[in-house]
């Protein structure tokens, strides 16, 4: 006889250091499956070639994960100059092979051009939809797609390393940014080509690499160290301004009710937390001075 899995109502923020070769999502379902948890979710597709911090979202902590979605990035990039491949990495097959004769002071001064608010190409090797496909599947079948250019912002670029054809660097960037497309713009600049041998993100918003867990690390932990790993759920919006709410302002929040504040109050989101400290969700400042409940924790015991 088979026993069904119990799904548990695990609530948290688990920052994993995903392994090379594994897809967010199948990272994301084993980490779902060692904790048993109902509900999961990640915030930023991460490349299989991709290492590093992915924030994983487990039952009401989902409800912040586009915060963690839409936040700057940091990624740890490596860059072959001198070949370009049909997907931008070291995954594709090689499309054209140049020579390299770059100095290092050409690399930066080809690097500095990509700073600011820039616009990008999304490439045809990522998971953007199109008509209900993403553009891989198109891309696989011999098919391009049309793709227009979108607004990011690479807030800085600082260079590493750098020998001869290969070059190491690290970028803070906004969502929506391909790391693989900034290696090949690169390389155009250069006149040479380029494209990714590695990439490694290291921070997502307020969270860095150095709090991450690998699989292994996780699938070692029994079930209750695996839950005390977990970050808290207001750890996904600690950039937002918070307010300690009294008894009964806590209590009608969570029946949904706007509330009065009294004292100066935050514009737009806040964190809302009662008199216990315990994070009770977000609410946003209304022009009549009432709070309105916007994402709030529902607590199951």
């Amino acid at each position: 006889m088979q026993f069904k899995r119990i799904k548990k109502n695990i609530n948290g923020v688990l920052l994993l250091d995903k392994p090379i070769g594994y897809s967010s999502n199948q990272a994301l379902q084993k980490a779902k499956w060692l904790l048993q948890a109902a509900k999961a979710g990640h915030t930023g597709t991460l490349d299989p070639l991709a290492t590093g911090l992915l924030p994983l979202c487990f039952g009401e902590a989902t409800k912040f994960a586009h915060y963690l979605t839409d936040a700057d990035k940091t990624y740890f990039a490596t860059i072959k100059l001198g070949i370009t491949t049909n997907t931008g990495d070291a995954e594709g097959e090689v499309i054209t092979t140049k020579p390299v004769n770059v100095s290092q002071a050409q690399f930066e001064q080809a690097c500095a051009q990509f700073g600011g608010e820039i616009s990008q190409i999304p490439p045809m090797y990522s998971a953007l939809k199109h008509e209900g496909k993403a553009l891989y599947e198109y891309a696989r079948a011999g098919v391009e797609i049309e793709r227009k250019s979108r607004l990011i912002t690479i807030h800085s670029i600082t260079q590493n390393a750098f020998e001869h054809d290969v070059a190491s660097i690290t970028v803070t960037c906004s969502k929506g940014t391909y790391i693989r497309t900034l290696a090949e713009d690169i390389g155009n600049a250069l006149g040479c080509g380029a494209h990714l041998i590695g990439l490694r993100r290291t921070a997502t918003a307020n969270y860095n690499i150095t709090q991450t867990i690998t699989l292994e690390q996780f699938e070692a932990m029994t079930t209750e160290q695996r839950i005390a790993a977990l970050m808290p759920l207001d750890s996904a919006v600690l950039h937002l301004p918070a307010i300690t709410l009294d008894a009964d302002s806590s209590f009608y929040l969570q029946q949904g009710q706007a509330i009065w504040q009294s004292g100066k109050i935050p514009q737009g989101l806040i964190r809302l937390y009662n008199e216990q400290a315990q994070f009770l969700g977000l609410g946003e400042q209304q022009s009549d001075g009432k709070i309105t409940p916007k994402r709030l924790i529902v607590s199951k015991d």
